[in-house]
């Protein structure tokens, strides 16, 4: 089995996919003479020529616009946003237009495109370029949004969204794409609406996805040294929820915690609760306890923006709540409050730096 990086394996299945079928292409910015502003692309004008990977000017609804007419006629367009804080400006496209054509038209019109978006925080781009911004897509009817933690599942899931009739949102995370994992050579796909248990456990169940998976899993090989048995489950799809798995989950381990890099307010993490409660809640022990973000825009400064993000050690915590332990409840801060911080953090860099100059 080979071994390689997320973004060659998203590549290897945008190649596979562009040779199986001539109706997929690839369009957004800088994916052609560029190779994608993560290197996903790489390879693909050389090999597939530029009606099949095209350059765009820098304008999200234009490039979502064209996505969907094509898609429309029979294309099976495959859209880069090169990060999902500019999808923003193609939202009218995308909830009005591509999520809604198959139900408007009885059926008449599909609409098999997918939209890769690279989102979240960790290297100090700011409040603007560091959102996670899954739960906008989730609320909607007629999108389905995957959420792909490892190169074997990125692979697989990005061909299984691909060849779906349906517009699929496949966010991916910027700090992934370096990440190694084994990946099959022979042809796979990986169903979309599967969670996927990365590591069984008895004690309790840590729910989570994207990048947070390999936090979640130093958690619990950390707790593992404590005697507590965690089961990590991977969403992989976050609409569809795979409800069943994480029920028969807690059935097993009667406590769950629920990690996400996204804000608590109306979270994917919120309705995984909601939905758990209706179908789990003769299951629990306990409450079922969230990691997430800070509820704020994201931090520049680099141990501001490190704090407002969830690690190993709010894991660890929330599952000592979850298992009646001694614990720090979480303490929901207001964003006034972080922004002042901040702000005293920014004055005092620059009064060292007017002494330096002195």
């Amino acid at each position: 089995m080979a071994v390689m990086m997320y973004r060659q394996a998203l590549n290897q299945a945008l190649r596979e996919e562009m040779r199986r079928d001539p109706n997929v292409f690839v369009i957004g910015e800088e994916v052609a003479l560029y190779q994608g502003a993560y290197r996903v692309t790489e390879g693909l004008l050389q090999e597939f020529g530029e009606k099949r990977v095209v350059d765009t000017p820098i304008s999200e609804e234009a490039i979502a616009g064209i996505g969907t007419g094509s898609a429309m006629v029979g294309l099976r367009p495959v859209v880069e946003m090169m990060t999902i804080n500019f999808a923003i400006l193609a939202m009218d496209q995308i909830v009005n237009h591509a999520a809604k054509l198959r139900y408007m038209s009885g059926g008449q019109l599909k609409i098999p495109m997918v939209i890769r978006a690279p989102q979240g925080a960790g290297m100090q781009l700011g409040a603007q370029h560091s959102q996670n911004l899954e739960s906008w897509f989730m609320h909607v009817p007629g999108l389905k949004v995957i959420a792909a933690s490892t190169p074997y599942d990125a692979k697989g899931l990005l061909k299984s969204a691909i060849r779906d009739d349906n517009p699929v949102i496949f966010l991916e995370h910027e700090l992934l794409y370096t990440m190694k994992g084994e990946v099959p050579e022979e042809e796979y796909t990986i169903p979309i609406g599967k969670a996927d248990i990365k590591r069984e456990g008895k004690d309790v169940t840590i729910i989570t996805y994207l990048r947070m998976l390999s936090v979640a899993l130093s958690a619990a090989n950390a707790l593992s040294a404590e005697g507590i048995d965690a089961e990590v489950i991977d969403l992989r799809s976050l609409r569809p929820l795979d409800i069943d798995t994480l029920t028969e989950s807690l059935r097993k381990t009667h406590r769950a915690v629920v990690v996400e890099e996204d804000w608590p307010t109306c979270g994917a993490g919120a309705e995984v609760m909601a939905r758990l409660q209706e179908t789990a809640f003769d299951y629990f022990d306990s409450p079922i306890y969230r990691v997430t973000l800070e509820d704020v825009p994201m931090p520049y400064s680099k141990n501001l923006e490190k704090s407002a993000i969830p690690d190993e050690a709010k894991i660890i915590n929330a599952v000592h709540c979850a298992m009646g332990q001694r614990c720090q409840l979480p303490i929901r801060r207001p964003t006034e409050e972080i922004m002042q911080v901040e702000a005293k953090e920014e004055e005092e860099v620059e009064e060292q730096e007017e002494i330096s100059r002195q």
